[in-house]
């Protein structure tokens, strides 16, 4: 699978997990079960964006989907917070359902995104809730328009395109440091069965899964209802282009850092020294950049509450959903 280096924890951790699959059956015929509204919001020419509502009362929450992933991303994470809030979900431009257009692609267009779906919808001082490269968009909004937001939640989100003064590690050192990582083994057909059998595989190789509809974002399905082939976005390969060196935050954060980083159960699991000696090796090169980077965003954002999770996943509000959640909480009670 060719993706860039911001989608490489999703791909890696996937194509490790299925690895280890089982068969399961599922019915032929799928509806999403995620309890949200899907509507496509124009913000650009020839460009509408997916926009998942899933309703909720209190406070709006509107959640960015990390690099390469969608809004289904967050489909059993998102439900959780509805008791308190009115939870929405977008997926960027060049991925998903969404549409795509390659003239100006950049940090501040799909910060500007987000802001054209704000106007759409409306909602009265949102939260933004960014996961990964969604810290990027996030910080771009709260940079140019201060008074459109009430605060920002970044899920493993403070990385060098979201924040960066220069005094902390480049993201090319995060880049090199990702290409010290094992390559996982390829995909078990047993795995592939069924996108039931996907999700168990994940939860056995990684420890966590990923919602069935945001599985079914990323892989095609055969007509005997196997997982199919791996999509390819056209927003894959400029992701990262037009990064901005955003520098000051003027509002209310909260920034969540998984240090150190866990390590994926079929790592843990591999007998291969290979595999554990490359695995060892960018744990530590990891631990020192994310530390680094993590008491940089913490010295320079006098507005921001940094949360080192140990041993959590990239996808921390996936792997670690509970302190996710009493974190969340409990900054979001800080708001006015």
């Amino acid at each position: 699978m060719k993706r860039p280096l911001s989608r490489i924890p999703l791909t890696l951790t996937l194509v490790a997990a299925v690895a280890f699959g089982g068969l399961s059956q599922q019915p032929r015929t799928w509806q999403d079960p995620s309890p949200h509204i899907t509507q496509f919001v124009t913000v650009d020419k020839n460009v509408r964006l997916e926009v998942l509502d899933w309703g909720g009362s209190g406070r709006p929450l509107v959640l960015l989907a990390g690099g390469g992933d969608t809004a289904h991303v967050f489909d059993d994470f998102a439900p959780k917070l509805t008791p308190s809030f009115h939870v929405y979900g977008i997926t960027r431009r060049g991925f998903g359902e969404s549409g795509f257009s390659r003239e100006g692609y950049g940090a501040d267009r799909l910060g500007d995104d987000v802001i054209a779906v704000l106007d759409a919808l409306k909602p009265e001082k949102p939260v933004l809730v960014g996961h990964s490269l969604g810290g990027e968009e996030m910080s771009s909004v709260a940079t140019r328009y201060p008074n459109r937001v009430a605060g920002l939640v970044y899920l493993e989100a403070g990385y060098p395109y979201a924040f960066n003064n220069g005094k902390g590690p480049t993201m090319k050192e995060f880049q090199d440091a990702r290409k010290l990582a094992p390559r996982a083994p390829p995909p078990s057909e047993s795995a592939l069965a069924s996108f039931a059998a996907l999700q168990q595989a994940c939860m056995r190789g990684l420890g966590f899964t990923y919602p069935e509809g945001e599985l079914r974002q990323q892989f095609t399905t055969t007509s005997d209802g196997r997982v199919g082939k791996q999509r390819d976005f056209p927003g894959d390969g400029v992701m990262l282009e037009g990064m901005k060196k955003y520098a000051d935050i003027p509002v209310s954060a909260l920034v969540i850092f998984a240090i150190p980083h866990a390590q994926a159960k079929w790592v843990n699991d591999s007998t291969d020294p290979k595999v554990r000696e490359a695995a060892k090796a960018y744990s530590a090169a990891d631990l020192v950049l994310t530390t680094r980077q993590a008491k940089v965003f913490e010295d320079g954002v006098p507005t921001a509450h940094v949360v080192r999770l140990r041993g959590a996943d990239h996808y921390v509000y996936l792997s670690n959903e509970a302190d996710v959640l009493r974190e969340m909480k409990s900054f979001l009670s800080t708001l006015r």
